[in-house]
């Protein structure tokens, strides 16, 4: 009981405190040029990931990795947008990375270190990122500075845990130009996708991401208003709420 109580202490202050945020000095935000001619050769319309395609494409895509990881942002001198597109495409970009490098696998939670305390030690905690001078993980990218610096749930339709139930992998890299439209539309095909929610009036099945990022969608209202933002059907106020089942078999 102690080991699972001291697991779970130390999972929270991971998410909630732990390091200073990563930041580059004078770097300038790379080009994402390269991601997003991968993408769009590799990945569907529909977010499904053609995993060899990109393992046959390795060198080039490890001179975009590279990019990331020789331009950490500089949070003086880039925009809060280009930041965020960064931030999101490395964190896309890096899940896919150690997909590939572990290839084939039929879910991400099959490359968890079996260890005595997995609640802690799993793939999205695993430091394989090299971010300017630091290593770091894709919980490190996710919660300690995409959701605690920019407080945009948005982003949650945006960045892809290589899973089926995951909203889908945009065939396109984030760019700062049109980052607003970008989120806007991932969020508006997420939520009026049948196979990720199930809307009507006065019921919702929804994905358990509403479920586990809460707090982020109830900002400013409950989580049927904001689900009301994108909706093609307005769910009434009292409407019955729950979470579909999750699936975790690779995205391809």
């Amino acid at each position: 009981m102690k080991t699972i109580f001291l697991a779970i202490s130390f999972l929270l202050f991971n998410l909630s405190c732990g390091a200073a945020p990563i930041d580059g000095s004078l770097s300038s935000p790379p080009s994402h040029e390269i991601f997003d001619g991968l993408l769009k050769k590799h990945v569907s319309k529909d977010g499904k990931v053609n995993y060899k395609g990109f393992i046959a494409d390795m060198p080039t895509f490890e001179k975009y990795l590279k990019l990331l990881s020789d331009n950490a942002p500089d949070r003086k001198t880039w925009t809060k947008d280009q930041q965020l597109a960064y931030w999101i495409n490395a964190y896309n970009a890096f899940t896919i990375k150690i997909i590939a490098d572990n290839y084939p696998v039929e879910s991400i939670k099959d490359l968890n270190p079996n260890l005595n305390i997995p609640m802690v030690h799993t793939v999205w905690t695993k430091k394989f990122i090299r971010i300017g001078m630091e290593d770091v993980s894709l919980d490190d990218i996710e919660h300690k500075t995409i959701r605690k610096e920019f407080e945009e749930p948005r982003i949650h339709f945006a960045v892809n845990c290589a899973s089926v139930s995951c909203p889908p992998l945009q065939n396109e890299a984030f760019k700062a130009e049109n980052l607003d439209s970008q989120l806007e539309n991932a969020a508006k095909a997420f939520v009026n996708n049948p196979k990720y929610n199930k809307i009507s009036k006065d019921k919702a099945e929804v994905s358990q991401i509403f479920s586990w990022f809460k707090g982020d969608f109830t900002n400013n209202g409950s989580l049927i208003d904001y689900l009301n933002k994108y909706s093609k059907v307005k769910i009434n106020s009292n409407a019955k709420v729950s979470n579909l089942k999750y699936d975790w078999a690779l995205n391809e």
